[in-house]
């Protein structure tokens, strides 16, 4: 029988069970977005969703985590640690339901309005997708190399608490909405979870926390759902295989034009993953696992650029939560698992068959535990003197989780109006909008911008404002585009959108200034002391 060291140096441990449960669960809980926009919303045919655009997009997922895996047993050996934890990848969980709602959706019901029948015109929009993660794939692999440059120049409370932010808002407070819907279901699920990977409780027979949610959780669901016991609606699952290869393709080609009209509504997405790959290596970093940055990105862009070529509609990213993965004793294996599971899952139709099965209720109380992980992780491998410029990276997370609830909410002509206003000023919601719009740059610019001023580091700080300044004017951060999109601003339709990048760009550069001036401007002062030391120090 094996010992612990010589299975974690073959890199399978008991904690790669709980791991892959958690990441495939994810990856799972993502696709179920995905299908729920285009299928329910916007009425997709299902069989396009999942036998064109699910095997390509899971390949994606499998080539990347089998790349992490390498890296992570490569690392184990050059420092001889066997409790490595490979960096997970998966869906980037924002850009997959936003390039649904901006791109494959619009693109379907556009060319559904030229005459084309329902198959056709899903087939046109998949085409227009696929050539837009063709691109974005593209520029990933480009900004890749910049990785490291960025992350030894940022603080890790810009870096951590931008990630803590998205957490707070994406991964914690929207997942509680599924759990709410289904509270007996749900909340079961969630005290499964929180107590046995929070609260470290053992069930009986050593049973992952997660396998006994999902398990216990789908059986009452579809149990008690039929009978109206279940506290929220039931839908009885449609479990049909949809097998599909994801063959490389140049299908991506004839919809290289349209994609062109849609890229700046995608670029944002693309720079977005750059900066979380960025931040979440360094959140491995201070967790312990020392990966280079630069190949993490260079995983997750070839990764992107293979879905898309091979049908993919929905980019890989390495995903936030390596040290909530670590804590539960997972080590290589975990992502292999999830790699083959969602990667052939895809292909041989079994991920939309679990999709269907799956309720997200079920699938929502893992989300809300990495959430957790990231918060207080962000919070403690911080020095204390930086704990404001953390919780400030938060804010812009906050004004995102608005404009994604009352987008949805609102019927899109009333937001469209609301957005421009009738009245003198800048409308209230356009405002919310535009501080949302690219928050995890802006959340991680804010922080940096306050630590460096703690720190003293005007010259820094005033660079880091110049660069909102310069983001800002042509929308990458604080967009007056409903979408979100990157464009110059003398084009923006409306005046009240128009004014949003100068008055914006001007404010940064007058702070910009200012800092450089801080030192003439203010007594000279040494910077707080650090009460204890932090884990992982900061750049």
């Amino acid at each position: 029988m094996q010992t612990d060291a010589e299975a974690q140096q073959r890199g399978w441990v008991l904690g790669d069970l709980s791991g892959f449960l958690g990441l495939m669960i994810d990856n799972l809980a993502v696709l179920a977005f995905l299908a729920g926009v285009l299928v329910a919303g916007f009425q997709f045919p299902a069989d396009v969703v999942y036998r064109r655009m699910f095997p390509g997009t899971a390949l994606g997922v499998l080539l990347g985590d089998l790349a992490y895996a390498w890296m992570a047993k490569r690392l184990a050996r050059r420092t001889g640690n066997p409790g490595v934890t490979a960096m997970p990848l998966g869906l980037d969980t924002p850009s997959t339901i936003g390039l649904a709602l901006v791109v494959l959706g619009p693109a379907f019901l556009e060319l559904k309005g030229h005459g084309l029948l329902p198959e056709a015109a899903a087939l046109g929009a998949w085409r227009i997708g696929m050539a837009v993660m063709v691109l974005m794939g593209l520029i990933k692999l480009a900004l890749s190399f910049c990785g490291d440059w960025v992350r030894r120049q940022v603080p890790r409370a810009g870096l951590l608490g931008s990630l803590a932010g998205l957490s707070l808002a994406l991964m914690g407070f929207l997942p509680l909405l599924d759990i709410f819907s289904l509270p007996l279901i749900g909340l079961l699920a969630l005290a499964l979870v929180l107590a046995t990977l929070a609260g470290r409780l053992q069930l009986p027979f050593r049973i992952p926390g997660i396998l006994a949610a999902v398990i216990l959780g789908t059986a009452l669901y579809h149990l008690l759902g039929p009978l109206g016991l279940a506290g929220g609606a039931y839908r009885a699952p449609v479990l049909t295989l949809h097998p599909g290869l994801p063959l490389p393709t140049l299908g991506f080609l004839q919809g290289l034009p349209a994609a062109l009209h849609y890229l700046p509504l995608a670029l944002p997405f693309a720079i977005l993953t750059v900066v979380g790959g960025i931040n979440v290596t360094e959140s491995a970093r201070a967790a312990g696992d020392d990966f280079p940055t630069r190949d993490i990105l260079l995983v997750e862009a070839l990764a992107t650029l293979v879905a898309g070529v091979c049908g993919g509609v929905a980019q890989s990213t390495p995903y936030i939560g390596q040290p909530a993965y670590k804590a539960m004793g997972a080590r290589s294996g975990y992502v292999v698992l999830t790699g083959l599971f969602i990667g052939l899952g895809g292909m041989l139709g079994l991920v939309s068959f679990f999709v269907e099965l799956i309720p997200r209720a079920v699938l929502a109380p893992i989300l809300v535990f990495v959430a957790l992980e990231i918060m207080v992780q962000a919070t403690l491998a911080c020095p204390r003197r930086h704990a404001p410029a953390v919780a400030l990276a938060y804010l812009p997370s906050l004004a995102q989780l608005l404009s994604i609830k009352l987008s949805t909410l609102l019927p899109a002509a009333l937001f469209a109006s609301l957005l421009v206003g009738t009245g003198p000023g800048t409308p209230e919601l356009l405002l919310i909008t535009a501080l949302g719009s690219g928050f995890i740059i802006t959340g991680m610019l804010w922080g940096s911008v306050l630590a460096d001023t703690v720190d003293r580091r005007f010259l820094r700080a005033a660079l880091s404002l110049a660069v909102l300044a310069l983001l800002s004017f042509f929308g990458v951060i604080h967009s007056a585009s409903p979408h979100g999109a990157i464009g110059l601003p003398w084009r923006l339709p409306e005046a009240v959108q128009r004014a949003i990048p100068y008055r914006l760009s001007l404010a940064y550069l007058v702070l910009a200034g200012l800092a450089l001036l801080a030192p003439w401007l203010t007594r000279s002062t040494p910077p707080p002391p650090e009460a204890s030391a932090s884990p992982g120090g900061s750049h």
